[in-house]
């Protein structure tokens, strides 16, 4: 059996390409060139370490370029976003649209059985035979919130052959196999925007800036000035410049009338949210207006509550059990069962 490692340049993509060829697979390693201009100097680090890691393992190693692609479904709306207010999770959207695609086009030209990563999560087969990718068995490094977005045919193709494992113990691997990225570092949040200053990428990008605006209260009244509303994100407290005397946070951008509203703690909870773009993993597309309990993550480190879902049309109306802070339209709520298997995955719209 052949298969395809997508290869970062670090520890775990690197380990992973190790234990599959030491179970007998036959295995090839690709990285994804997926950026140009000066991010490329990052990337091309990232390509020789990856490079140097299969020629230790002595693996074929291959560059896929797809930055055009990676512009188109990541790049843009990730700016788009963040000009309408909202908060966007481009890892989520770059893992189906870019990471998964591009690898399973690679196991068509290459003649490859499946594809793998150096995902911490588990991809199982449930009772109503449906694919679902579950919680990791290390909760610190679980990734499954981040690949909700797979689809049945990209799951199906899938290894992830460190999902039980912790990061300790992969790197005790790497040092065991020889791999001179055993004690790199992790990789950064957003891989584009490199000093994670998301407003200074997009101006530059679009050649556009964003004006100062007023901070408001949830009744209007105006408590200071804003930077641009891309410099904020719902949730929100450090950085804002306003003093209030006691901690108060962004619970809107108001995009249209260039506003940004604050308010204290307890104006920061919803009592639930509604999803757009539904991907349905571990349960298919439900009877509509037919209610189901879930858990659900609202973000990447957030504790999954308990919720009813119910989907209207093309939409999934979530009601949680108790009050969750910080819901942000544009990120990614998850829905998982009891056991940890995603069972869907869209975007907060509202």
């Amino acid at each position: 059996m052949k298969v395809i490692v997508g290869m970062s340049g670090g520890v775990d993509s690197a380990v992973t390409a190790y234990l599959l060829k030491m179970k007998g697979y036959e295995v090839a390693g690709v990285t994804l060139r997926i950026v140009n201009g000066e991010n490329e100097v990052s990337r091309c680090c990232e390509i020789d370490d990856a490079r140097q890691v299969c020629e230790t393992l002595g693996i074929p190693y291959y560059v896929h370029k797809c930055s055009s692609k990676f512009e188109h479904f990541v790049i843009d709306p990730f700016i788009q976003a963040y000009s309408e207010g909202r908060t966007p999770n481009p890892c989520v959207i770059c893992n189906r649209m870019i990471k998964w695609d591009e690898l399973m086009t690679s196991t068509e030209v290459l003649g490859a059985d499946h594809i793998a990563t150096g995902h911490y999560a588990n991809i199982v087969k449930l009772p109503n035979g449906r694919y679902s990718v579950k919680n990791a068995a290390s909760a610190q490094k679980d990734q499954s919130y981040m690949l909700c977005r797979l689809t049945q045919e990209q799951l199906a193709k899938t290894l992830m052959p460190l999902g039980d494992l912790t990061k300790d113990e992969v790197r005790k691997i790497a040092e065991y196999a020889g791999l001179h990225v055993a004690h790199k570092g992790e990789s950064q949040d957003i891989c584009f925007v490199p000093d994670n200053d998301y407003a200074a990428f997009i101006e530059e990008r679009t050649g556009k800036t964003f004006p100062e605006g007023d901070f408001v209260d949830t009744e209007g009244n105006v408590l200071g000035r804003h930077k641009g509303i891309i410099n904020y994100t719902v949730g929100q407290r450090k950085g804002l410049g306003v003093a209030a005397g006691v901690p108060i946070f962004v619970k809107k951008i108001d995009a249209e009338n260039n506003k940004v509203v604050l308010t204290e703690e307890e104006g920061m909870y919803a009592s639930g949210c509604v999803l757009k773009d539904v991907n349905y993993m571990g349960m298919p597309c439900p009877e509509e207006n037919v209610e189901q309990e879930a858990r659900v993550k609202v973000r990447y480190h957030h504790q999954a509550v308990p919720a009813q879902v119910r989907r209207v049309g093309g939409e999934l109306f979530v009601e949680f059990s108790e009050p969750v802070k910080a819901v942000a339209p544009g990120q990614t709520a998850v829905l998982y069962n009891e056991d940890g298997c995603v069972l869907a995955g869209g975007e907060i719209d509202r």
